[in-house]
């Protein structure tokens, strides 16, 4: 197996994140109504949305996709913003259309708005403090959560004035998973593929990153030891998107995880690939 020193560039960052969905009409129109995405691109069986940047979120649909009872799946993604105002936005619009929240929580080294699409798919919505007030992972899981400060915001946002949609700076910001084997999957993500493991919760979670951030895929099997893999046709996490620097960086991940033993497709978007758990991972280069 390659070498876990093997480390990708710091500039690796998350990019699409793709569903299948069973009815992507009514999914689009959550999205937009809730979160303010626009489509950016339709086809037969396609709608891609996002504030006018990269694509967000894509929406395939698939009619006969099933619930495939307990398995790897989805924890949730995480779409990010760059200021707090814009975080308030997103907690204003929230508020005002009535959607149902799941948490509010102060992660200290983020603000988070938690929920789900109308078909169970998680949804974190993020601002990040500034790295120079972030303490180390030991620090933040001794202090713990804290509940979301509501009133700071929705003043945030309202002090930044109206505004119709979010800059084409929103992000998807991490990725968080239901897996079988951490180990497994650590051997996968870090090992193979070359992110670096920023903290462990024993035996529960590992969370994982490039270029020092917080992170940006995280796993963990909340759901079951030893749970299923993704079973192909389920609804639900359809694959991720992993942008590289370049097409060399690309072709290097590949290889690396080809080494390992993990199955690789290369196309003209990149190389796809699965984790041990069924969840697919598309390594993109940036445009």
């Amino acid at each position: 197996m390659p070498s876990s020193d093997v480390m990708l560039p710091a500039a690796s960052r998350l990019g699409p994140i793709s569903l299948t969905v069973r009815n992507r009409a009514s999914m689009a129109e959550f999205y937009a109504q809730a979160l303010g995405l626009r489509i950016q691109d339709e086809g037969p069986i396609l709608s891609s949305m996002g504030f006018g940047g990269e694509d967000l979120v894509r929406l395939v649909e698939d009619k006969g996709a099933k619930e495939a009872g307990r398995h790897a799946s989805l924890y949730h993604f995480c779409l990010a913003v760059e200021s707090r105002p814009d975080l308030g936005w997103w907690l204003r619009r929230l508020l005002d259309t009535g959607f149902e929240l799941d948490g509010l929580v102060d992660h200290r080294m983020a603000e988070a708005i938690y929920l789900k699409d109308p078909e169970g798919n998680g949804i974190e919505l993020n601002w990040d403090r500034p790295r120079s007030e972030w303490r180390p992972w030991s620090e933040w899981l001794a202090m713990g959560n804290a509940p979301l400060d509501v009133q700071g915001l929705l003043e945030a946002n309202a002090k930044a004035g109206p505004r119709e949609t979010l800059p084409v700076s929103t992000r998807v910001g991490h990725l968080h998973l239901h897996v079988g084997d951490l180990k497994a999957c650590e051997a996968f993500y870090c090992g193979a593929l070359g992110l670096t493991k920023t903290v462990e919760i024993p035996d529960q979670a590992v969370f994982t990153a490039a270029g020092g951030y917080h992170h940006h895929i995280a796993f963990n099997v909340w759901a079951g030891r030893g749970v299923a893999a993704q079973p192909l046709g389920a609804y639900g996490l359809r694959s991720a998107t992993l942008v590289l620097p370049s097409a060399e960086d690309v072709s290097a991940a590949g290889k690396r995880l080809a080494a390992a033993g993990f199955g690789t497709e290369s196309s003209q978007a990149g190389v796809f690939t699965r984790d041990p758990s069924g969840h697919g991972l598309l390594l993109a280069p940036a445009n």
